[in-house]
This record gives structure tokens, C-alpha cells and sequence, in this order.
């Protein structure tokens, strides 16, 4: 498996792969820039249809997680690791506190969270065996009752952005009456769902847990959807909170949403659709810019926690998102393209 030639290899100062045969541990750590500090990113243990696959996402959100740390404004890098199996089935504290051992090899180049597929407690295992993890809050942080999970703050942090494109796009300032289809309502789709509906929206949801769906029919009176149809359905905006490469050929042409605003990572499976997505005259709120709420609140969780500093700092997320939104409009060009720009002068300078 090629690492130099992979399409989404983007001169990544380092790839390491590692096999554990006493707990089963397979995983790969991508580690995209430390030009900042050192690469931040989350462990996502999922039950990858291969090898390739695993890398690709790895590599994938890795950068991402560059730009996102940059556009916020944190003296960090961009890193990500991936455990290769089912959370359900495969995870175990053995096996944590060996993916704990591997990101302790690389000598804090990579800094560890949880992510999708694991927990603050399955990071807490990491911890045995490095120092090298995140998203563990420090006593500031406990007192205030933060707990190191970063999904609440995401999930603030998208309803944040949400509200900008909205406001951008539509010209709304008011949620009440907006209909919002939510794809995933998970741990951050569930928290961004319950936001929209105290502010008045109307939803349509869909996941592939069916539970999470249910939940939020009884809680918020949302309308229960298919996979299959969450794409096309007639809302104003599409909140993609699930995994990645969900705007695509075969998806874009359905959406009838303007604006597409949510907590996914990597939801352009190439960079060419976000040009697809302007010329269809759909406002696009590149996801690593909308979903930094979790890195913010990680960052601020282990630096002396201020509450009022920290909110402060994810309602920025709305404020960095128009001056995109803007630019891109300015210059003809998708918000994408736009914010990897805004991020590179930050982080390449």
C-alpha cells in the first residue's frame, strides 16, 4: 500500500502503521503539520471495509485538522489516528492501552482525543500508557463541570456556524420555522438537533443507528427519514453530522437545500464539488471551519479553563465563517477553496 502516491498524501510529515497481536490492536497515525505545535486530532476506531480505506480517512482527516486548528486561531497542528474494527465488538481496555503505547512512540509529534468509535474513558486508558492525549480536562475545567468530552462544544460550535450561513445565505436571523434535515444524530448530531429545535426549527433526521433516530422523534418531533432520502428532501438547509465523503457526484444533484452546514469531517469526497456546490447556488460551510468547536474546547479544558473565554472563542466559528462566506462570494469561488487559503496563510507562513 503506497503512502508518497496516495491522492490524499499532502506532504505529511509522518504516517506510521502498527499491529498489536496480544490485543488485536491494527491502526495507523497520520501526523499532516506541527508547524503550529503538535498534531491534534482525534483516535476514530471504526470497522473500516479495508486497509486503504483506513488509510485514506486517516490521511484525509489529518489535514483537515491542520486547517481547522489554523482557522481557529490554536498553536497547534493537525494529526488523526485510526483503530481498523468494530467499537461494538473489538474494543477493549487491553487494546486502548496499547493504542495508548503507540501513540506514546511517537514522542508527542501526535497528541490524542476521542473521537468517533471512542470515549473520554477510552482515552483515560491511553493515558496509562502516554501523556501525549487531550480532551482530559484539568482541574479548571472539572470545577467548572466540563468533562473532556468534546460534543457538546462541537455541536454549539456547528449551531454557531449554522446560524451565520443561514443569516449569509438567507438573510434569517430567526431559526423559527427553518427546516433543517440532520444526517447522523449521534453524540454532536443529537446536541446540534436539540439547539435547532429550541430555536423553533423543524426537523428531518436520519442515522444509521435507528435508536438515535427514535430519540429524537419523541424529544424534538422530528420526522423520521431514510438514508436513502435525507438527501433530497425540501429543506432549507442539509446538516451533515455523520462520516465523510457525503457530497459527491451522486448525492449533489438531489440536494434541494441552500445551505449545507454540519459537524462532518471531510464531506467533499474531492475538492472539485465544492465548485459543483457554488454553481448550484448552494452556500457551503466548509466543515472544518463549522466543526471546530472540539479542538477550541480541548484547548481551553487543558489550558486553565475560563468559561467566558472559552465561549467567546467558539462564537468566533460564526465570525470566521461569513468572512469566508464573503470572500468566496467576492472572488467567485467555492467557500472551500476560500478557507484552505485563509489557512495556509496562517499555518505556512
Amino acid at each position: 500500500m503506497s503512502v508518497f502516491s496516495h491522492p490524499e498524501y499532502d506532504a505529511h510529515e509522518h504516517v506510521a502503521f502498527h499491529q498489536d497481536p496480544v490485543t488485536g490492536l491494527k491502526a495507523i497515525i497520520a501526523v499532516h503539520s506541527t508547524r503550529l505545535g503538535p498534531g491534534l486530532g482525534g483516535c476514530r476506531m471504526w470497522p473500516y471495509a479495508s486497509d486503504a480505506e483506513a488509510l485514506t480517512d486517516v490521511l484525509r482527516l489529518s489535514r483537515g485538522m491542520t486547517y481547522k486548528a489554523a482557522l481557529a486561531g490554536l498553536p497547534q497542528g493537525g494529526g488523526k489516528s485510526v483503530i481498523l474494527g468494530d467499537p461494538r465488538k473489538h474494543k477493549t481496555p487491553e487494546l486502548m492501552r496499547a493504542m495508548g503505547r503507540f501513540v506514546n512512540n511517537l514522542g508527542g509529534a501526535y497528541i490524542a482525543a476521542e473521537d468517533s468509535g471512542t470515549s473520554v474513558a477510552d482515552v483515560r486508558l491511553m493515558a496509562e500508557a502516554t501523556a501525549h492525549v487531550g480532551g482530559l480536562a484539568d482541574a479548571h475545567a472539572q470545577a467548572a463541570g466540563r468533562s473532556g468530552d468534546p460534543s457538546p462544544a462541537t455541536a454549539y460550535g456547528a449551531f454557531v456556524g449554522l446560524k451565520a450561513a443561514v443569516k449569509f445565505q438567507l438573510g434569517r436571523t430567526d431559526l423559527k420555522g427553518l427546516k433543517v434535515a440532520i444526517q447522523g444524530v449521534g453524540n454532536v448530531g443529537y446536541r446540534l438537533a436539540k439547539y435547532l429545535h429550541e430555536a423553533g426549527a423543524q426537523l428531518w433526521v436520519t442515522d444509521i443507528h435507528y435508536p438515535a433516530v427514535e430519540r429524537c422523534v419523541l424529544e424534538f418531533g422530528a420526522t423520521a427519514v431514510s438514508m436513502e432520502r435525507i438527501f433530497g428532501l425540501e429543506v432549507d438547509v442539509f446538516a451533515p453530522c455523520a462520516l465523510g465523503a457525503i457530497l459527491n457526484d451522486l448525492t449533489i444533484p438531489e440536494i434541494k437545500a441552500t445551505v449545507i452546514a454540519g459537524a462532518a469531517n471531510n464531506q467533499l469526497l474531492q475538492a472539485r464539488h465544492g465548485q459543483d456546490l457554488m454553481e448550484r447556488g448552494i452556500l457551503y460551510a466548509p466543515d472544518y471551519a463549522i466543526n471546530a468547536g472540539g479542538i477550541i474546547e480541548i484547548f481551553h479544558e487543558t489550558h486553565g479553563y475560563d468559561e467566558v473565554k472559552a465561549k467567546a472563542h467558539l462564537d468566533r466559528i460564526g465570525d470566521t465563517l461569513t468572512a469566508i462566506f464573503q470572500r468566496a462570494r467576492d472572488q467567485h469561488r467555492p467557500t472551500g477553496a476560500i478557507a484552505d487559503r485563509m489557512a495556509e496563510e496562517i499555518f505556512r507562513r
